[in-house]
């Protein structure tokens, strides 16, 4: 029995975002997302029609940006 290959439509969605993920990441609210988006602060988003997304390039490069050393 063979696996099942994904589908090439699915490759670009991994490595998307959506506002619901990234507010899982980072422990926030979709609407502290919105918030930021709104107030043009934050980090890059897509959007395409009504739908936001979040590259995952662009996330870690802000988590990076933001990550504080101690010691």
């Amino acid at each position: 029995m063979t696996q099942p290959k994904p589908a090439a439509d699915d490759a670009p969605h991994r490595d998307l975002l959506t506002p619901a993920q990234l507010s899982d990441r980072w422990g926030v609210t979709t609407g502290h997302l919105a918030n930021l988006r709104y107030h043009g602060e934050g980090l890059s988003y897509l959007k395409i029609g009504s739908r936001i997304a979040y590259r995952y390039t662009d996330v870690l490069v802000f988590e990076n940006y933001h990550y504080v050393s101690i010691g």
